[in-house]
């Protein structure tokens, strides 16, 4: 029988000793095709790549370690021995915390925060401190910065390094606001880094866009005993997986992010950076308990004459400069009450036109407001603020800017005004609108969806089509209305 030897390399990788058949097995079972290959495969730079993704290496005997689990089962089905050894600086290649337990987790969070967590919440942080690793799927409204400011906490407290990586410097700002929210001196223990600012602290914590770190030198990570990562979904690009794999002293590491995009490679990779994967909780369960606004999805599915399209860009060339379409959202967001998001893609060709359009038709007494990725941080943080403090105002922005992570309590309304078939987008700007605020109790989804069908479906048909198939997913309840724009 063939066996296997396993210890760690470092924080990051395993290290497997084996025969050489079985690194070439392994190499065929931790490989994937990315879902977009075909696609890249026609750029000249992806000319002769194979369209695989490879998470072994047979050369070296590299695997990534939150891979474990994986490795334990396909060893198993084929009945192959496997042994671990020690290494003599990083340890034991599989550590439990077993003095963590439920009800202390459950105290030191009520001591440390003034809000009371829930059963899931306090469940997620113990998994995370007993196992020192975990991506955890934790959807909008679930109470994820809770769960990241307690493990924070927890191991500030062991006088631990930190390095929290989040998308956006709007995050950054918040998860400082929410740190004091809790209860914290956040501005004493909290150092950020972006836009220019200082990378150097005596700080515990270190929060960070991955923009403003993924060049800094290996050397930069040597200290940091614990990496939290929020929207971690973001982290497949190459310059993020490049942050997390110089982090070689990093024993404690855990994602936190609302989904994942559906494919096997997405999911392997951020459990190879950080961990087996948990689910929290569910969107419609934190409906069902009244931790969610009520969500209701309008399909405006607007008719056109036949038009044939070459390609996808195209047709949404044509979609965003529809000016019955566009006249058709500016007329929705007039009748509609409430705060009111609208989702774009195209900042010039769709954005900027609905934002005039908007703003010189809807009443004076309604604020409208259009962010995009040019809006400084501190204009994105206020347009935030004074949305909390209004009944009636409208905010047009992109997806990149609103569609992760800005919490915004009083948003009732949301459009989808240029359609997408990403699971992650999709489900990411759904949570914007199901926070819970005072007097709010049930938000409302439009989803703007086109056919311009003649014997086939067009783009972005297909595209609701696998809209709904998400909505059918997370049992959402929605209605489909058709509107005649020919």
């Amino acid at each position: 029988m063939s066996h296997l030897v396993v210890k760690k390399k470092n924080e990051v990788y395993l290290q497997i000793s084996s025969e050489p058949h079985v690194h070439r097995e392994l190499a065929d079972y931790f490989s994937f095709e990315l879902p977009e290959a075909k696609f890249l495969k026609r750029q000249p730079r992806f000319r002769y790549w194979d369209g695989m993704i490879h998470l072994y290496s047979p050369g070296t005997g590299e695997l990534y370690h939150g891979l474990l689990p994986h490795l334990k089962e396909w060893c198993r089905e084929r009945e192959y021995g496997i042994k671990f050894e020690n290494n003599d600086w990083y340890g034991e290649v599989e550590v439990s915390n077993d003095f963590v337990s439920p009800p202390a987790v459950a105290d030191w969070m009520k001591h440390i925060c003034k809000y009371k967590p829930r059963d899931y919440q306090y469940m997620t942080v113990y998994k995370a401190l007993k196992n020192n690793r975990g991506l955890f799927l934790s959807p909008t409204g679930s109470g994820k910065s809770l769960m990241i400011y307690s493990i924070v906490r927890y191991y500030a407290a062991a006088d631990k390094k930190i390095l929290l990586i989040v998308p956006t410097t709007s995050l950054v700002e918040q998860m400082i606001k929410d740190f004091k929210d809790y209860g914290w001196n956040a501005d004493e223990f909290c150092h950020t880094i972006y836009s220019g600012k200082d990378k150097n602290t005596d700080k515990p914590v270190v929060i960070s866009t991955w923009q403003s770190i993924y060049k800094f030198p290996k050397r930069y990570f040597d200290d940091i005993d614990c990496v939290i990562g929020d929207e971690a979904h973001l982290f497949k690009a190459k310059s993020l997986t490049g942050i997390l794999t110089k982090l070689h002293n990093a024993k404690y590491r855990f994602g936190f992010t609302g989904t994942l995009d559906g494919s096997k490679t997405h999911k392997w990779v951020l459990e190879g950076l950080f961990g087996a994967c948990e689910q929290v909780t569910k969107t419609d369960t934190l409906i069902k308990k009244g931790f969610l606004s009520s969500l209701r999805i309008k399909i405006l599915v607007c008719k056109h004459d036949y038009k044939y399209f070459a390609d996808f860009h195209e047709e949404m060339e044509y979609i965003v400069t529809h000016e019955k379409r566009n006249n058709l959202i500016k007329n929705i967001v007039n009748d509609i009450e409430g705060n009111t998001l609208v989702l774009f893609n195209y900042v010039e060709k769709h954005g900027e036109p609905l934002y005039e359009l908007i703003n010189n038709y809807i009443s004076n007494d309604r604020s409208v407001f259009f962010v995009h990725g040019g809006t400084d941080t501190e204009d994105r943080e206020q347009v935030r603020a004074i949305t909390e403090c209004e009944s009636n105002a409208v905010i047009i922005a992109s997806y990149g800017t609103f569609s992760t992570g800005i919490n915004i309590k009083k948003l009732h309304n949301i459009v989808f005004a240029s359609p997408s078939k990403s699971r992650v987008r999709n489900l990411q700007s759904i949570g914007r609108v199901l926070r819970k605020g005072d007097g709010k109790d049930i938000a409302t989804l439009y989803d703007i969806a086109d056919d311009i069908s003649g014997r086939n479906y067009n783009y972005t048909l297909k595209h609701l089509i696998e809209r709904i198939a998400i909505y059918q997913e997370e049992n959402f309840k929605y209605e489909t209305i058709n509107i005649d724009l020919r």
